[in-house]
């Protein structure tokens, strides 16, 4: 056998794709509930024929195995049917955050080279298309998607897609600041919906879930898309909202919802009434992931939703799940973020590559069937990500004698503030280019509501004066809102070492002292 001769595979190899779970859901229940939507629901058969009628679509528009599409959308009911049927004819969906700027989400649309965007209304009306160097052809959400879809056939047989294509491409900010688009596989996230079902008890044909996080995120998709791949049911709500998800629990219909840390400060800080009124649930299991959960923020989801319920799930968009702390394990390991997840391995390597003992810092590598393909169009990054097989985001852990894991903290500098990740030099970059900054340099610190929020260190040009506000609307015109600084301090210069990197631990203790 030669390097490029196929593989023989066994007669009765069936490759894993992120719509083959749905498929055979709708075979067995085609009537059943798979989405709803405010007041819009799909069967099981109705959301079948939209993948099929996506699918012939994006093969009229030019989709084949290797292009690349593009989806820009708050959470709705079309996101579902459109990854999975663009992932059926071969071709990779990129994923963007609606929240972009204009210029933004051209520059990810540009990178991933999509030629087809799916987009809605209320994105539509931030972008200058002219700005998209690659994109043949958009199709905006409601009367045209509509229309061109009910021209489009409602048979389709899916290809003999190899599982390990890439179905997604979600971005993420490289260490550069610049977004790098993750390759996500059929295979990893299939393998990664099956594992859910075995670890949280809350997929099955019974269970109804409640997605609220935007599923332009890796996690937000993926859990939302797991209910439905395993033939239960999924509530979408377009945006989250602390008193609609308090009462949509408190219903009865929901079984189990993934969060993050920025939910839980919103719906704790609903008025007493609001959430006496709404106690009591069916909750079979709730998932937190995205940023550490404060002790006591654990102690109020117990005390509030029921024990035996909370998952402190950790991973990264790169690895997936590495990591759970289990309901029983809550409140008796603190800041822990668990054991290795099913079918994960995790090393823990010091700067020599040496595997640590017990209570000993080093860098977190996993490895397990739910490793992202690598980084699109940055072999760099992708080789700085892999070791052997095994893949690191930067992450600092120990482990303890019962082999519970804890993160200590980043090798690099990324700030994860409300569930989402940003990393500095990205911002430090924009505020640059104020005509009135010499330099800057940018950092989190712990923030009650948001995990953590930004400050800017900013040095001006000689004769500028420092204006806080200007800086403020200067980085609004340029950066999406949840990436702007929460305070910018002025300072004479940044401090360095030797080599000229800022030094931004001496930074945060100088802030510090202004905070005291």
């Amino acid at each position: 056998m030669t390097p490029d001769t196929p593989p023989v595979l066994p007669m009765g190899f069936r490759n894993l794709t992120v719509s083959s779970g749905i498929r055979s859901s709708a075979k067995r229940t085609p009537e059943k509930v798979a989405l709803i939507c405010g007041d819009e629901q799909r069967s099981y058969a109705q959301l079948v024929e939209k993948i099929n009628r996506v699918a012939n679509l994006a093969r009229e528009f030019g989709m084949q195995a290797g292009s690349h599409a593009a989806v820009i959308a708050p959470n709705t009911i079309e996101y579902i049917e459109i990854v999975a049927g663009v992932s059926d004819v071969g071709a990779a969906i990129a994923t963007p955050n609606p929240k972009l700027t204009g210029r933004e989400l051209a520059d990810i649309c540009n990178d991933a080279h999509a030629t087809l965007v799916f987009i809605h209304p209320d994105c539509a009306t931030v972008i200058d298309r002219s700005l998209f160097n690659t994109v043949k052809k958009f199709v905006q959400l409601g009367e045209e998607y509509d229309a061109l879809l009910s021209k489009a056939s409602p048979e389709f047989d899916p290809a003999s897609i190899a599982e390990w294509t890439t179905f997604s491409i979600p971005y993420t900010s490289g260490t550069t600041g610049r977004p790098k688009g993750v390759m996500l596989s059929h295979r990893s996230r299939s393998l990664g919906f099956l594992a859910y079902a075995a670890e949280y008890g809350i997929y099955s044909p019974d269970d109804h879930f409640l997605a609220f996080a935007p599923m332009c995120h890796g996690a937000g998709l993926a859990y939302a898309m797991a209910a439905v791949f395993v033939g239960g049911t999924t509530e979408i709500l377009a945006k989250f909202d602390p008193e609609v998800v308090l009462r949509a629990v408190h219903s009865g219909r929901v079984t189990g919802m993934f969060t993050v840390p920025t939910h839980y400060h919103a719906i704790f800080g609903l008025d007493r009434a609001v959430l006496e009124a709404n106690r009591g649930n069916r909750l079979k299991g709730i998932v937190a992931n995205a940023a550490p959960l404060p002790q006591s923020m654990k102690e109020q989801i117990v005390e509030y939703f029921g024990d035996g319920l909370l998952h402190e799930t950790y991973g990264s968009t790169e690895a997936g799940v590495v990591s759970n702390l289990r309901p029983r394990d809550q409140l008796r390991k603190r800041n822990c973020v668990g054991q290795p997840f099913i079918g994960n391995s995790v090393r823990l390597l010091d700067e020599q590559g040496l595997e640590v003992g017990p209570g000993v810092v080093g860098e977190l590598f996993s490895t397990s069937p739910f490793l992202f393909n690598g980084y699109w169009n940055n072999e760099t990054a992708t080789q700085d990500a892999f070791r052997h097989g095994w893949v690191s985001v930067g992450d600092l852990a120990m482990r303890d004698e019962e082999g519970y894991l804890y993160i200590v903290d980043r090798k690099k500098d990324m700030v994860i503030s409300g569930g989402m990740n940003i990393y500095p030099r990205e911002v430090e970059d924009v505020l640059n280019g104020h005509p009135s900054v010499a330099e800057s340099a940018v950092f989190g610190i712990p923030d009650p509501q948001w995990g953590e929020s930004l400050v800017a260190c900013v040095v001006m040009w000689p004769e500028a004066q420092f204006n806080s506000d200007e800086l403020m609307a200067f980085g609004r015109t340029n950066l999406a809102s949840y990436k702007l600084p929460k305070k910018y301090v002025p300072i004479d210069s940044l401090p360095r070492n030797a080599n000229g990197k800022v030094l931004k631990t001496s930074l945060r203790e100088w802030y510090a002292t202004l905070s005291c």
